[in-house]
């Protein structure tokens, strides 16, 4: 038996096909999404609704605190645990998402092999507070391939990299590649044209402002701090720094959707790096085809073909 991973870029079409394809086949789904773990973050994670979830059961949402702290690794554990009782109850399931750190901790595993340097990183993070942004730019020079995986605003996973790369002169990226892939996951990636990639892209951040994001990031403000790490999630934190009087709601929606384009290609470069990738483009094939490859790949994944 193998287990299918159905991955691909923010705004792809994920989560629709998969509900169709739920109707037809028995599985649940192990989502492979580092936001939408968090509780209350809904509208602006693109949480598959309490409805879609009836349809098809849906692991690994709303698992945890926006303040509480959670990682790759913890991810495998949790979501391979997971998986191991789904197999027990006879259930196959299936990973969807477009989390690609997550997916390496599937197929891969994680390394940890460098133990944390608290002197280190306390010296890295005054230096940011010296001088803003001084840890991307070390990050583009030593370590470029996981610049292009870690978002700039996210200074802890930044941190690590380059504590890695202070302590042992090697690059993290090229550590975790040591891994290799397991042969128990079929990757699938799905895609579309840029243009209209983008257009949905655009079109779903109206969409999420028109159901309330607004209100849903107000609401979060007033259970938590604002400088949580899940706030620096797209869409949450270009309104936070809106409310804070830096932005108009025109531009911030407006960065919404280029940050969310930009994190788009990102993903995209990041599942290039799988090379036994099944990929289908959408804007090539019909919803049909597209559901009638899906469902071969899954029945056939699941009869260990």
């Amino acid at each position: 038996m193998k287990y299918v991973i159905i991955s691909g870029p923010t705004a792809v079409g994920k989560t629709d096909l998969i509900l169709e394809l739920g109707q037809k086949l028995n599985f649940q789904v192990i989502s492979v999404d580092s936001r939408q773990i968090y509780k209350y973050m809904n509208i602006g994670t693109a949480k598959p609704t309490i409805e879609e979830q009836a349809i098809v059961k849906h692991h690994m949402v709303d698992i945890i605190e926006p303040d509480q702290y959670y990682n790759a690794f913890q991810y495998r554990l949790d979501a391979l645990k997971i998986k191991n009782k789904l197999i027990y109850e006879n259930i196959y399931p299936i990973f969807v998402g477009g989390t690609g750190l997550y997916i390496d901790a599937i197929v891969k595993g994680m390394f940890e092999g460098v133990a944390r340097d608290e002197n280190l990183r306390k010296e890295l993070s005054e230096l940011e507070k010296k001088e803003p942004g001084i840890l991307r730019t070390m990050l583009e020079k030593y370590d470029p391939e996981s610049a292009l995986r870690i978002h700039p605003s996210d200074i802890k996973r930044t941190i690590r990299a380059l504590e890695v790369y202070l302590k042992t002169g090697k690059r993290i990226s090229q550590l975790q590649k040591q891994n290799s892939l397991s042969n128990d996951y079929k990757i699938v990636v799905l895609n579309r044209n840029r243009d209209e990639l983008h257009e949905r892209i655009n079109k779903r951040v109206d969409e999420m402002i028109n159901k309330g994001l607004i209100e849903e990031v107000k609401y979060l403000l007033d259970k938590y701090p604002e400088d949580l790490n899940a706030f620096q999630t797209i869409g949450y934190k270009e309104l936070i720094l809106h409310f804070k009087g830096k932005y108009d709601l025109k531009t911030a929606i407006h960065l919404i959707k280029r940050n969310t384009r930009r994190f788009a290609r990102r993903q995209i470069i990041w599942l290039r790096r799988y090379k036994d990738a099944k990929w289908l483009n959408l804007s090539e094939i019909s919803r049909r085809e597209a559901i009638k490859i899906l469902e071969k790949i899954i029945i056939m994944s699941r009869e260990g073909e």
